[in-house]
């Protein structure tokens, strides 16, 4: 089952919680030099669905790449446009960190990534921005929602046998790096979706629900989201 766009193996392992308990595990490995309390941004999984070299786009711009015209996609898309902002910081410091990378991805109203649909076009909901000299990155993209991983191979079979579920609940993936700073692997999670109580593959964490509010006066957004993300520093 496992293809140049789909790895079932990483499925599987997500959906037996493996991924998830070895970033539990790793996570805490590398903040033990942080102390008691930090306040790092936690990791959680990156999942099967990442694509490495997505394009770098201007802080302000879209990652959505699909037309507005004549696209079913799209229509669907419209009522989750949303504005996703904010900064890159020293967990130490609070200081910004210029000059960071926010590499994006998330699937589309259907459910699907891009890979998985025809119907969008490459990289479409892919992105990556650097940060100004703020720390402050910003983008348009949607307010995701929930999804089944894919359902027809032994992933699938394995949840089928345990009477489990397949969905994922709404989230956004990150991967945050900066020079000097660890490299952060994560998502956030829409705090409304109900499955943030039952996630398929174990990544939900609270640190990581976010809420989206009511956007107005801005025809390219309906949601807004404002997110901080703070990294450690290199240790040696």
């Amino acid at each position: 089952m496992s293809t140049d766009k789909r790895n079932e193996t990483q499925l599987l392992c997500d959906i037996l919680g493996l991924e998830s308990l070895v970033d539990e595990i790793s996570s805490k490995l590398l903040l033990r030099g942080e102390g008691a309390g930090s306040t790092a941004t936690p990791s959680a999984v990156l999942g099967p669905f990442y694509r490495a070299d997505a394009p770098i786009l201007p802080n302000g711009s879209s990652i959505i790449s699909a037309s507005a015209l004549n696209s079913p996609w799209y229509t669907e898309a419209v009522p989750l446009l949303a504005h996703v902002s904010g900064r890159v910081l020293s967990t130490s410091t609070r200081k910004p960190i210029p000059g960071a990378v926010v590499d994006v991805w998330l699937a589309g109203p259907n459910g699907l990534y891009e890979q998985q649909d025809p119907a969008q076009p490459d990289m479409n909901l892919r992105g990556r921005f650097r940060t100004d000299d703020q720390g402050r990155y910003e983008m348009y993209a949607l307010r995701p929602t929930a999804y089944p991983i894919p359902f027809d191979g032994p992933a699938g079979r394995l949840l089928q046998l345990l009477d489990r579920h397949p969905y994922r609940p709404a989230h956004i993936h990150f991967i945050v790096t900066a020079e000097g700073y660890r490299p952060l692997t994560t998502q956030v999670f829409d705090r409304e979706d109900r499955h943030t109580k039952d996630d398929a593959v174990f990544a939900v964490k609270e640190e990581l629900l976010v809420t989206f509010e009511k956007k107005e006066g801005d025809e390219r957004a309906r949601w807004a989201l404002v997110y901080d993300f703070l990294l450690c520093e290199n240790q040696g």
